[in-house]
């Protein structure tokens, strides 16, 4: 059943053709939810776009050598702060799953603990760093890098994280042109 309140038909899995069920079952094994994610239903009618989309935001999230966690904090900052309400509650949702590989410390949740003490001073420079060069690209100098570098950083590392500015970008516009709502069994995990 497609829902017909976003902007692009939303797809459902039972709807989708053949190779879009492919793209979706590859999106909810790599991301280890048993459901579809409202923002690749909302590319469900176009295979040849989900399947670049999907493609991007696997191999530049899921893959590489900085920590995932890491790389969903800097999703959840910069659409906080540009005010993607989609992004940022999805990959806070993810962010704070993950805050265990952050601190142990009792009640600890990474996205309210972005300037505490347990909060990595590396994760805080490169969450700064990235935020901007995903808001204001054309103000990151040759101080960020090093920042970065100071902060224990690789330059393939380096080259990762400033990846994660365009990939924020491409998913902000997807969620808010697409005019999408955060999927309700994403909440559900809240509760």
């Amino acid at each position: 059943m497609m829902d017909t309140t976003t902007r692009f038909p939303m797809v459902s899995y039972d709807d989708a053709t053949p190779e879009v069920q492919t793209i979706y079952d590859d999106t909810k094994k790599t991301l280890q939810l048993p459901f579809v994610l409202n923002w690749f239903k909302c590319q469900g009618d176009n295979a040849t776009l989900l399947k670049g989309n999907w493609s991007k935001l696997k191999n530049t999230l899921m893959e590489g050598e900085v920590p995932n966690v890491l790389k969903q904090l800097i999703i959840y900052n910069v659409s906080k702060e540009r005010g993607c309400n989609y992004c940022s509650h999805a990959h806070g949702i993810f962010a704070d799953s993950m805050s265990a590989m952050i601190s142990e410390e009792e009640g600890f949740k990474a996205t309210e603990s972005m300037n505490s003490p347990s909060m990595p001073v590396s994760y805080r420079t490169a969450v700064t760093v990235i935020t901007k060069a995903a808001l204001n690209h054309n103000e990151i100098t040759d101080k960020d890098f090093k920042e970065l570098e100071d902060a224990g950083f690789s330059r393939k590392e380096i080259q990762e994280l400033m990846a994660q500015a365009d990939l924020v970008n491409m998913l902000n516009t997807i969620a808010d042109v697409s005019g999408i709502k955060i999927d309700n069994e994403l909440l559900e995990t809240l509760d």
